[in-house]
């Protein structure tokens, strides 16, 4: 959030801004908004059932009538606790117009989540009155590009077990955009518990402008920049507990806490990643005329992890500090949480594997026997030997041949060096990564079309160096990395250095969430056969390459998404991101609202060349590029010939995309006028298939 403090940190420059604000609406596609790298536009809802009552407060379990412990617990200001909505209905809801209609109410509701619910427009805060339980159903409750606004005086709210994520708008110290996962401001008897919170415009948590009796437990915070505020008042009236969180590859505000009267922070977990892009600033402030308890609590690489105000105080006890640097501090006289709520503290040492495992939507939370019953089946994967299966392949080997359902494969976090292949006749299947970040779940391989294979038949070619390739339709993956890191400089003696990290042949894919990583042919998107149908839906995900790295005749759109331009493994720059061999009655590759940048010299990229593979005349390879920013590296002419054949014959186009590397239309750069580009769109890409996550 971007309202300045009364007392500022160094490291930030906010300025006010009105609050609240709503996006023009740019383009109507009908499908849903949740990362915007580059553009705005609206869109409609995902239609799904309508809330349904599931159980009187008398017959509710254990988790809908469970109560806030810390300074929620506390009575105070006429409310006797927190408990949210335990004394009305429990409903399930599933589209946003059914979550709104019961937070929104004036009774007592618990409130299950039981779908992934896409905010319209981006950025939307729904404003939940008080007396609520807001919680997922196990963990298939998905919050995408908005959250949750408590305004003054709305108290005994309970926001638990969500996975919040993704209202990243593309520029990471934002200032345009106040995206928040949970904002109050004037709020009291607030409990978070159990969330995910991640990847948004501006703050996951901010409680302001004199929110009290505010507990957040066992939360995982991660992929953000200003985390955790806490404060935006003169007055010191804030009384707040923050215990059995890890923050993540999180930058600053983890938390800042500015004028609260009591600030109880114990058995968190501050984890800055070495060698990933998001660097900490600072860890727990203590600022103004705040004071703060710090206990049990383990800093894993932070820079700054525990600073003060001159004003401030700091209490510290039996914290942990592990490959830390900078300002650790601590002075003034603060206060006895025993003497607001008892409360157990963990062992520091305990801590880091403790929330690894603990924090986050629970399985158990949100749902009941019959629910648990019907959900999908799932496989569990983990390398040390706590899954079902130690390998993907294995998990995947156990899906019964034409399953006629969802199978969900919870890969958890680690480094799984092996090839995938998912058959043709294993539809409905869903590798899903269970860590807080999408670099928590890596697979990885490294053949290359060139490498030989190892009983001699030959050498891998493209299609078959894929880390993992995909044959059946239906099939989701999500919150991955999926990597080839074949050495191109140390095999340059290999004929064939196409090295695929995910290949595609089936129809009906969503890509949600992923990491693809490559130099050349990364990111392979086909269909089963010449004649068949091939639809690919990738959103909210990163894809790194250099020559022909989005490429195949699939049906595809790139939507929301962050394309980085690497140079090649001798430093220089050139390369092209597409390469669609698509047939002429079909579409081709759509990138749709993303941001197409990387490390390279500017003007060395094209945005695309027209692959005729097999040298068959009939295709008619396609790409559009449209309401996406491009980066200095793209050429002034962007679209190149290959094989003799000549792109101008093809279609190939561009549609108001904007940055240093957008350029005029002219004869060597197609732009769509606007009456082709409403024929242009997701929608039409897709058709009669609309992806839902399950």
């Amino acid at each position: 959030m971007d309202t300045p403090a009364p007392h500022a940190s160094p490291t930030e420059h906010p300025r006010r801004k009105p609050r609240h604000r709503r996006r023009k609406t740019a383009l109507a596609v009908g499908l849903p908004l949740t990362l915007t790298a580059a553009g705005a536009l609206a869109y409609t809802p995902l239609l799904g059932d309508e809330a349904q009552p599931t159980a009187s407060a008398a017959t509710a379990p254990a988790w809908a009538t469970a109560t806030a412990d810390g300074f929620a617990s506390v009575n105070s200001l006429g409310q006797n606790g927190t408990y949210g909505g335990r004394d009305g209905k429990t409903v399930t809801v599933k589209t946003l117009a059914d979550l709104e209609k019961y937070a929104t109410a004036a009774e007592p509701y618990v409130i299950v989540v039981a779908a992934t619910i896409d905010m319209n427009p981006v950025g939307k805060e729904i404003k939940v009155a008080s007396d609520k339980t807001i919680v997922g159903s196990g963990t298939s409750g998905h919050i995408v590009g908005g959250g949750f606004f408590l305004g003054t005086g709305v108290h005994n709210v309970i926001i638990r077990n969500l996975t919040i994520r993704d209202s990243y708008q593309g520029t990471w110290n934002d200032k345009d955009h106040d995206f928040d996962a949970i904002q109050m401001d004037g709020a009291h008897h607030v409990w978070i518990d159990h969330n995910d919170l991640r990847h948004m415009a501006d703050g996951l948590i901010d409680v302001r402008k004199d929110s009290t009796n505010v507990t957040v437990s066992w939360n995982r915070l991660s992929d953000n920049n200003k985390t955790f505020g806490i404060g935006w008042t003169e007055n010191v009236v804030t009384d707040i507990t923050i215990h059995h969180n890890w923050f993540r590859e999180t930058e600053q505000r983890n938390p800042s806490t500015d004028n609260a009267a009591h600030a109880h922070l114990y058995n968190n977990f501050l984890e800055d990643v070495a060698g990933t892009t998001i660097k900490s600033s600072y860890g727990n402030y203590s600022r103004g005329a705040t004071k703060m308890v710090l206990e049990n609590s383990y800093f894993q690489g932070f820079t700054n992890p525990v600073i003060r105000d001159s004003t401030a105080a700091i209490v510290q006890r039996g914290n942990t500090f592990s490959g830390t640097s900078g300002r650790n501090e601590s002075g003034g006289t603060a206060f006895d949480p025993k003497t607001y709520y008892a409360y157990t503290l963990d062992k520091t040492a305990d801590v880091p594997s403790l929330l690894k495992s603990g924090t986050g939507p629970r399985s158990s939370i949100g749902t009941t026997a019959s629910t648990l019953a019907a959900a999908a089946t799932t496989l569990t994967v983990a390398k040390d030997g706590s899954g079902q299966y130690s390998t993907v392949q294995a998990a995947v080997n156990a899906v019964q041949a034409n399953n006629p359902s969802r199978v969900v494969i919870a890969v958890k976090p680690g480094t799984y060096r092996e090839l995938v292949k998912v058959p043709f006749n294993k539809p409905h299947v869903t590798i899903q990564g269970t860590g807080g970040s999408r670099k928590d779940t890596v697979i990885v391989y490294n053949n290359a079309s060139g490498t030989p294979k190892p009983d001699g038949s030959g050498t891998y070619g493209t299609s078959g160096s894929a880390t993992v390739a995909v044959e059946a339709d239906d099939f989701q993956a999500r919150n991955l990395t999926i990597t080839n890191d074949f050495d191109e400089a140390a095999n340059q003696s290999l004929s064939g250095h196409q090295a695929v990290a995910l290949r595609t042949a089936a129809d009906k894919i969503f890509l949600d969430s992923l990491i693809v990583n490559g130099d050349q042919d990364t990111l392979l998107l086909d269909t089963s056969g010449a004649d068949k149908l091939g639809r690919v839906y990738v959103r909210n995900s990163y894809i790194t390459g250099n020559v022909d790295f989005i490429f195949g005749r699939a049906t595809a759109v790139i939507d929301q998404s962050v394309i980085t331009l690497k140079k090649r493994w001798n430093g220089t720059s050139a390369g092209y991101v597409t390469a669609p061999s698509t047939a002429a009655a079909r579409k081709g590759i759509l990138i749709n609202r993303s941001a197409i940048n990387g490390d390279v010299t500017a003007g060395s990229f094209y945005l695309g060349r027209n692959w005729h593979a097999g040298g068959d005349a009939s295709l008619r390879p396609q790409t559009t590029v449209r309401n996406t920013t491009l980066s200095a590296a793209i050429k002034s002419t962007p679209w190149s010939d290959m094989g003799g054949f000549s792109w101008k014959n093809d279609r190939f186009a561009e549609y108001k995309n904007t940055g240093a590397g957008a350029g005029s239309a002219s004869t060597d750069r197609p732009h769509l006028t606007d009456a082709q580009a409403s024929d242009q769109e997701t929608a039409d890409w897709l058709g009669d298939w609309t992806p839902t996550a399950s």
